[in-house]
This record gives structure tokens, C-alpha cells and sequence, in this order.
């Protein structure tokens, strides 16, 4: 071969993919010692490991700081409205079963006004990935008592607690539906990276809750680093054994706690689409 079809053939080969090709040139904006850092690095290391390149991912959020992490990605991003994301991430998917879809989302975000839409796309095993940062806490808005703070969380906001009983994610999402279901914890990055690539990869509604500290309005979660540790079973398939073993959780187990086998929608069926002209003619009065 000779040196102009060296360099040529050189000249066409694509650098390889790392975290660094999927960061945006925006820098994050989160309060000093934020779990979502290091959520995004996770992120960012996950969808290397994946190998997709990131004109293929789309990241679609809805409100909170968790929900920035789109603008910090070099993949398509959608910020959508305030409980929505995964609404728009499934229509999405759905159009487009050609792209790989993650969702970032909140414990108030996902759990609270975007509570139904989640129970719903457990249910419905869309092809799309659903990472929740959940820090028991409205971090963005100051403060208040989210969906999975604890019933005696003392604050300004709440004095004694809200006495009420918190959400719990991984059973909501295993009894809806959902086919992969994992929690992880930010102070393990490359722990984090790997379960959210194993995530993308598992077919179907995959769900991770990723513990991610708030540390300026709840600054004792930094002992959740102490707290969090993998989890003493292994991965199953049976959700009834993935269902005892949730409900007796302390809530710091971190790995994949469940992978099912259900086929993901759409089911393959034949392909039912008139063009224009035919569904003009079924509508004509």
C-alpha cells in the first residue's frame, strides 16, 4: 500500500469513543458536593462502554437538577416539562426504535407529578433506559419533602416530618411492570457506569435509582456513602423473588436486583400502515 492510501484509509477511521465524546462543552452548575456530578460521569462512562455513538442517543429529562443532564451530553437532548419525560422519551422510542433512548429524572420529577407516567411505561416495556436521582429531597426548589423523604424528616418546611409513608421505587417498578430493575449510589462512579450500561443493554423498560446526595439541604447523607453496599443476592428473573427480596431491603443495596424476559413494545406484528391517499378516502364525509 502505498503513503497517500495510507493516509487516506488513516483519515477515515473514526477516533475511538470514551466518556470525553459524550460532554458538551457547558459546564455543570450544581451545588458544591452534588451526587449528580457524579451521576454524569457515570453517564457519560456508560454510554462508552455501550459504544454508541452520540448521534444515536437522545437524553430526554424533565425538571430538576437532575433534569439538566441533558445539556451536559453532546447526544440529542429534550427538556421537557415537569413530570413529562418519560411521555415524551416513549413516543420518542417509538418513532424512532433506532435510537438509544435515556431518561434522566428526579424523586420528585419521576415520583410525584410524574408518578402515573411511570407506573405506565413500566407497564408498557418501551425500550428505553429511566435513571432517577433520588435524594429524598426537592433540592432545586429549597428544600421541601419529596415522594421518598422520610416520615419524620424534621425542616422549616415540614417541623416533625410529614408523617407520611415514603414511596418506594423498586417495588413500584417491579409490580408495574418494569424489565430490568437496579439501584445504584454515586459515590460509586464506575459501579454506577456499569449497571447503566448493563441497563441500555437489557431489552424492554429498564429502571436504575441511583442514590445521589444532596448535601446542601440534607447534609447527612454524606453517611450514605458508609451505607451503601452491593447486594448480598444475586441478579433473578423471577419477580416473585425479586419482590421478597426488595421489600425486605434497608434501601441501600446497590446492583441489579432484577432482570425479567418480557419482549419489549412495539410486539413484531406485520406492518398495518396505509399511505395518504387510502386513509384520506376512510376519512372523507
Amino acid at each position: 500500500m502505498n503513503d497517500v492510501a495510507t493516509m487516506n484509509k488513516g483519515a477515515s477511521c473514526s477516533p475511538p469513543l470514551t466518556h470525553a465524546s459524550y460532554k458538551s462543552s457547558y459546564k455543570p452548575i450544581w451545588c458544591p458536593g452534588c451526587g449528580d456530578y457524579s451521576v454524569l460521569s457515570s453517564v457519560t462512562k456508560a454510554f462508552a462502554k455501550v459504544g454508541v455513538p452520540p448521534h444515536r442517543i437522545a437524553v430526554v429529562s424533565g425538571i430538576g437538577c437532575s433534569s439538566r443532564i441533558p445539556a451536559y451530553t453532546s447526544c440529542y437532548g429534550f427538556h421537557g416539562v415537569h413530570g413529562r419525560s418519560l411521555a415524551a422519551a416513549t413516543g420518542l422510542k417509538v418513532a424512532r426504535p433506532d435510537l438509544t433512548v435515556l431518561v434522566a429524572s428526579g424523586d420528585g420529577d419521576g415520583y410525584s407529578i410524574g408518578g402515573n407516567h411511570f407506573l405506565h411505561a413500566c407497564r408498557r416495556n418501551v425500550d428505553l433506559t429511566y435513571i432517577v436521582m433520588d435524594n429524598h429531597v426537592y433540592g432545586m426548589t429549597k428544600g421541601q419533602p419529596s415522594p421518598t423523604t422520610e416520615p419524620d424528616w424534621d425542616s422549616k418546611l415540614s417541623p416533625g416530618g410529614t408523617g407520611l409513608r415514603p414511596f418506594h421505587p423498586l417495588v413500584i417498578a417491579l409490580a408495574s411492570g418494569a424489565n430490568f430493575v437496579a439501584r445504584a449510589f454515586s459515590g460509586d462512579p464506575n459501579g454506577t457506569a456499569d449497571i447503566i450500561a448493563e441497563a441500555i443493554r437489557h431489552p424492554g423498560f429498564s429502571f436504575v435509582e441511583i442514590l445521589s446526595p444532596c448535601v446542601t439541604f440534607r447534609p447527612e447523607q454524606r453517611e450514605w456513602k458508609q451505607l451503601a453496599h452491593p447486594a448480598q443476592v444475586g441478579t433473578t428473573d423471577d419477580p416473585a423473588r425479586a419482590a421478597r427480596y426488595i421489600m425486605t431491603d434497608d434501601g441501600f443495596n446497590t446492583g441489579v436486583l432484577y432482570a425479567g424476559r418480557r419482549a419489549p413494545y412495539p410486539l413484531d406484528r406485520p406492518d398495518a400502515r396505509d399511505d395518504v391517499t387510502t386513509l384520506k378516502e376512510e376519512f372523507a364525509l
